[in-house]
């Protein structure tokens, strides 16, 4: 009895082999960076991994990181959570930048204040608004309290925000923390007349100046 005949087998041919061989490597990378690389290291080339969640995989969960809340205080510290890689941070508070219509104004007040005599400048500011502020003495020593109240709330209602015993000057800013009006007390106890000089520049309202009383 003879042996049956094998079938006849035609190999296939290099081009073939070739293309299928490259096939095979494009859809190895297609995945490798489609589904492998964000779902394992977190880096997503073409944002197909974020777009279905797989980057979520490798973020770490409820990370956060303490920010400071100028707005509050310094020591007002608020946890916000990391977001996912290419995203900022939230900022604890939003109203730490402010869009403006106008440009910031400037302006120089000089105010003589006789021996013995008081006065009052006051900035009318909305809430947030800032200002930056500088104001000096001509000789001597004086009575200073930078303060703001809100003339809605009634004359009981009111902040301290530096007092000065025997002040020669002060720079500084302010955010304003309530709309209203934020400035100056000034009391010269000197026996001689002295001259503030007075120099603002934010995004105020107005300045008031009650005068001499």
């Amino acid at each position: 009895m003879s042996a049956p005949t094998p079938p006849s087998v035609t190999p296939p041919s290099a081009r073939r082999l070739a293309l299928s061989a490259a096939a095979a490597v494009a859809v190895a990378a297609a995945v490798l960076v489609l589904f492998v690389l964000p779902a394992e290291y977190g880096i997503d080339p073409t944002g197909f991994g974020r777009a279905i969640g797989l980057t979520q995989m490798t973020a770490p969960a409820g990370r956060t990181l303490e920010v400071a809340d100028p707005l509050a205080g310094n020591e007002a510290i608020r946890e916000v959570e990391i977001p996912d890689f290419g995203e900022p941070v939230p900022l604890p508070n939003p109203a730490i930048h402010q869009d403006q219509a106008a440009a910031a104004k400037t302006e120089t007040r000089t105010i003589v204040v006789p021996a013995e005599q008081e006065t009052e400048v006051k900035l009318v500011l909305d809430q947030s608004k800032v200002v930056v502020y500088s104001w000096s003495v001509d000789r001597g020593t004086i009575y200073a309290d930078f303060h703001g109240h809100d003339p809605a709330a009634g004359d009981e209602f009111w902040v301290r925000y530096k007092e000065h015993q025997e002040g020669s000057g002060h720079h500084g800013s302010l955010v304003a923390p309530f709309d209203g009006e934020h400035g100056w007390y000034w009391l010269n106890y000197n026996e001689f007349p002295v001259t503030i000089t007075l120099t603002v520049t934010g995004f105020y309202e107005d300045i008031v100046d009650y005068g001499i009383f």
